[in-house]
This record gives structure tokens, C-alpha cells and sequence, in this order.
């Protein structure tokens, strides 16, 4: 297949921004990736744009791309919009890297941008989750999420009213107690990787958060779904990714010194299962396909950003990336091996727990963070000598687990 590579890549930062909306997001974002792969506006040849809160929220229903892209000198090239819940962003780059390898173009842009906080509207965001999950049998969802290992939940915890949250907080909260049922994962390995992510967090700049949390901290928390507290979560997020993509003719021409390449890139979708046959889980299935494509072992893996809407979800997925075995997540986090210094650093960049998670943008964001450091460029939260990089983003959430799942595989250019 032709080589792909990403010649440059920018991002704003996250947080709620009452002010910005999506094109002056995207506007900050292009200019930075288009800096960043030395790179004209001229050059591109073809464009994704990804979101998926403009039309609810805005009443932007379509042309999002179109509308954003145009006003910054975007014309006449093919500009296509994806929405594919919070794997939209790495939906995009997949979508990119198959018409460069098509040979149909050889410089393309993604674009990820989310605006999700409207204080004015707030049913209406949280009402925007809704729309992740199948709205015909979301009652029948909803039931069957709430008595899944019902029985591990502390009968102090049983049927309390938490307040406003997401259908997803209650989907994962329940994939979480039956994975407590089967392994014996425990909440304050949960805590562990809220703790960790927290405190990688503060190293990141562009973070939502940037404020440390123990893990006593993160357990007195208030709750959310049980198992989970407010600092196992992902908030809601405003922000804006972008990156070039480009073939190997078209990094040429644009002699951009510091590209990464993607080595594999694979997009499952959700299928039956028993709830907790964990083995055929998503991660699982999209992460094989991208080794294969890649080439590569879970051994030869340096660094990784997994979909971490929820503490439970990085423990999850890091058994889908197989970098433990089925069932070992917690104790692998415990030991540390998941923390900078340890065997496999997972989400450095503080995750979507703490960096954020603006869902559009979300996936081309974790490239972001292991484009950083592949480049070695990452400061104090930099992983040694790492040459070859993992993203795990998943999206939105049908019966037993994520809708839709991306797993891209990267590696310095050099060694291609």
C-alpha cells in the first residue's frame, strides 16, 4: 500500500469557551497544522471535517465542513463531512489516509472541532449524548444497563439520584461492574487510573484540567454512576484538531522535515456478544486488524492515548490493545506500568478524563499527543526513546459496547 504520513498537526485548548465558536476553533487549529507541516492553503488537495453537536446545538445539520473551511480559503476541493459519534476525528484521518492511498490526492486536511458547552442550554447538551446510542431502544438500553451486576453496587449506592449525567456514564458504569464481576477489578483501580491521568495532566498545557487529584481524592469524589466518581469522567469539552496528511510525493513537496508515519489505521463496528465476553470486545477486534495491517506485537508498543471516557474504559482498553492479558488491567495499572516510567505509558497527555474529550475533535487530538511525542517534543511528560505509538478512539455505544472504533498505529517516519 502507498505510505501515508502526517506532515503536520495543531491543536487549540480545551475547555469551555462561552465565546469561540466552531469556525474560530477550526480556524486556530488549521493555521497551526498548516504551520506546523510548512504547508500553504494551496496545497491541500482534499478536506474531512468532523463533528457532531453543530446540528443539534446550532441547527448547522449539514455542509459543518463547507461552512467552517471556506471562510479560511478552502474552495473547490472535495470537502467531506464524518460524523461517527467520538470516533469521528479518527474516522476523518482514516478516510484521508484511504484516498491518498487510493492516489486520488497527495495532500489532504482532517479537521476535528466540537463546540459542547452552552451554560444557556444545558438539557440540550446533555441531551446531544443521547443521539450516540440507537434512539428507538434507548428505554430498552437504559434497562438493561441498570441491572447489569446490579448486585456489585453497594446497596448504600442503589437507585440514588445522582443528578444530570449522560446515558454513556451508566453504559460504561455497567461494563465496568460486570468486568468487577468476572475479574475482580476493583473501584480503586478505577481511582488508579483517574489519579494517574489527573497527574499527567499537569504536564499538559492545552489540558482542561491541569490540577492533581490521589487516589482518596478521586474515590470521595461525587458520584456519578457506580462505580464511578466526577474525576473518573470526562467533562464536557470545546476545542479544535487538525492535521495534514500527505503521501510520500506530496511530503516531498513539502519538504516537512518532521513527519510521523501511520502505519496502520482500522475502523470496526459493534456486534452481538454477551455482555461480558470481553474477549470479542471492539477494541479488541479493530486493534488486531490494525497490527496486522501495521505489522507490529503489542511488545513493539512505546506509547499509547486510549478513548478513556471513563477510568474503567483505559483499563478495558489497554486489554483490548493487549498490552496485559484479559482481565489483568487493574493490576496492571496498580503496578504503575501504565504511569510515565512505566512498562507501556498510557494517555501522557492526561487523557479524556482530564485533557479533555470535545468528542468531534477527540480522535485527532490523541494523534496529536503521540505525534508530540514521537517528535520527542513532549517536555516533562515525555516518554524515552519511544518510536512507535498507539490510538485507541471509540464512539458511541450500542447494546454491550462502543459503536464504532478506531486504532491507528504510528511510527517515527524514520524508520519507515
Amino acid at each position: 500500500m502507498t505510505d501515508v504520513f502526517i506532515a503536520g498537526i495543531g491543536m487549540t485548548s480545551l475547555g469551555k469557551f462561552v465565546d469561540r465558536s466552531v469556525k474560530q476553533l477550526s480556524a486556530e487549529a488549521v493555521s497551526l497544522a498548516l504551520s506546523d507541516a510548512d504547508a500553504e492553503k494551496s496545497d491541500i488537495q482534499a478536506a474531512w471535517f468532523s463533528n457532531t453537536r453543530q446540528g443539534l446545538l446550532e441547527g448547522q445539520n449539514g455542509i459543518r465542513g463547507q461552512c467552517a473551511l471556506r471562510p479560511l480559503g478552502f474552495q473547490g476541493i472535495p470537502i467531506t463531512n464524518v460524523e461517527n459519534a467520538c470516533a469521528s476525528g479518527s474516522s476523518a484521518l482514516l478516510q484521508a489516509v484511504a484516498h491518498i492511498r487510493a492516489q486520488m490526492c497527495d495532500i489532504a486536511i482532517v479537521v476535528g472541532a466540537e463546540k459542547m458547552f452552552f451554560p444557556e442550554n444545558r438539557d440540550g447538551m446533555f441531551r446531544a449524548f443521547l443521539g450516540g446510542t440507537d434512539i428507538h431502544r434507548l428505554q430498552e438500553f437504559q434497562n438493561m444497563v441498570e441491572q447489569q451486576a446490579i448486585e456489585q453496587i453497594p446497596e448504600a449506592f442503589r437507585g440514588v439520584d445522582t443528578g444530570q449525567k449522560s446515558f454513556f456514564m451508566d453504559s460504561y458504569a455497567a461494563q465496568a461492574r460486570l468486568h468487577m464481576q468476572r475479574f475482580g477489578t476493583t473501584q480503586k483501580q478505577l481511582a488508579m487510573v483517574a489519579s494517574k491521568n489527573h497527574w499527567h495532566s499537569t504536564m499538559n498545557p492545552a489540558a482542561q484540567y491541569q490540577q492533581e487529584f490521589s487516589v482518596e481524592e478521586v474515590l470521595n469524589g461525587r458520584l456519578i454512576s457506580w462505580p464511578f466518581t466526577l474525576p473518573m469522567c470526562a467533562p464536557i469539552s470545546d476545542g479544535a484538531a487538525a492535521a495534514v496528511v500527505c503521501s510520500a510525493k506530496g511530503l516531498l513537496k513539502l519538504n516537512a522535515k518532521r513527519a510521523i508515519k501511520i502505519r496502520g489505521i482500522s475502523l470496526a463496528s459493534s456486534s452481538n456478544r454477551a455482555p461480558d465476553e470481553f474477549e470479542r470486545h471492539i477494541g479488541r477486534v479493530a486493534a488486531n486488524a490494525a497490527y496486522e495491517q501495521a505489522a507490529i506485537d503489542p511488545a513493539d508498543i512505546d506509547v499509547v492515548e486510549v478513548h478513556d471516557a471513563t477510568a474503567y474504559s483505559e483499563i478495558q482498553q489497554v486489554e483490548n490493545l493487549m498490552l496485559c492479558p484479559l482481565g489483568e488491567g487493574g493490576g496492571f495499572t496498580e503496578k504503575g506500568e501504565t504511569k510515565l516510567g512505566g512498562k507501556v505509558p498510557v494517555n501522557p497527555s492526561g487523557g479524556l478524563v482530564s485533557k479533555g474529550h470535545p468528542v468531534g475533535a477527540t480522535g485527532i487530538m490523541q494523534i496529536h499527543e503521540l505525534m508530540t511525542q514521537l517528535r520527542g517534543e513532549a517536555g516533562k511528560r515525555q516518554v524515552q526513546d519511544c518510536k512507535v505509538a498507539v490510538a485507541e478512539n471509540g464512539g458511541g455505544f450500542y447494546e454491550t459496547e462502543e459503536a464504532a472504533t478506531v486504532v491507528t498505529v504510528l511510527e517515527r517516519a524514520n524508520r519507515a
